[in-house]
């Protein structure tokens, strides 16, 4: 067996892309009612999450005084 392969002839190719494309994929199912609130589920509790976690976060992005800086403070006081 050889590694080199027949040339095969254009009128070939163009006929057989012809046939492939007179068959029509079988029709989408619909999602059920249960499925489509499943996604929606889905997505509202990754949306959540995400506002959540940006809603915890936000402290730590500001930009004003942090904990530390009130601690070191109190504790300058000599209390």
């Amino acid at each position: 067996m050889s590694g080199r392969r027949e040339p095969v002839p254009f009128a070939f190719v163009a006929e057989a892309d012809r046939f492939r494309s007179n068959v029509t994929p079988p029709p989408r199912e619909r999602a059920s009612v249960g499925q489509m609130a499943g996604r929606w589920l889905l997505g509202l509790t990754l949306v959540a999450g995400l506002v959540g976690s940006l809603v915890v976060g936000m402290p730590s992005l500001s930009t004003g005084p942090s904990g530390a800086d009130t601690q070191r403070s109190q504790a300058s006081d000599g209390r």
